[in-house]
C-alpha cells in the first residue's frame, strides 16, 4: 500500500491487547488520546461492535476495556501506518505502568 492509497482513505489496522492490571483506566486512556492527537489521520479503537474515536479520552473510557481485552486500532489517512505503530507500542509497553 502506498502513501497515495492511504491518503485516499485506505485503512491500516492492528490488534492490541490491554496488558495493564487495571485495564484501560483514566491514565492510560489519557496517554492514548494524547498520542493519537499527534497524528492527522482518523484513528479508531474497535472492540466487538463498538467503535470509538481514539483521540477522545471520554470515548476511550466508554469501552471499559478490562485487562486482557483485545481490540483493533484502525487508522485512515496519510500518517496512518506510523499512528498504528506508535499506539501498538504504547499498548505493548502497558502505557509505562509496571502492572
Amino acid at each position: 500500500m502506498n502513501n497515495e492509497e492511504i491518503a485516499q482513505g485506505e485503512s491500516v489496522s492492528a490488534e492490541v491487547c490491554v496488558g495493564n492490571e487495571l485495564g484501560l483506566h483514566a491514565r492510560p486512556a489519557a496517554r492514548l488520546a494524547q498520542e493519537a492527537q499527534r497524528f492527522s489521520c482518523d484513528i479508531a479503537l474497535v472492540v466487538g461492535g463498538q467503535e470509538v474515536d481514539a483521540k477522545s479520552i471520554l470515548d476511550i473510557l466508554t469501552l471499559a476495556a478490562a485487562p486482557g481485552c483485545t481490540m483493533t486500532v484502525r487508522a485512515t489517512g496519510r500518517d496512518a501506518p506510523l499512528a498504528v505503530q506508535t499506539l501498538q507500542e504504547l499498548f505493548s509497553r502497558r502505557f509505562g505502568e509496571e502492572k
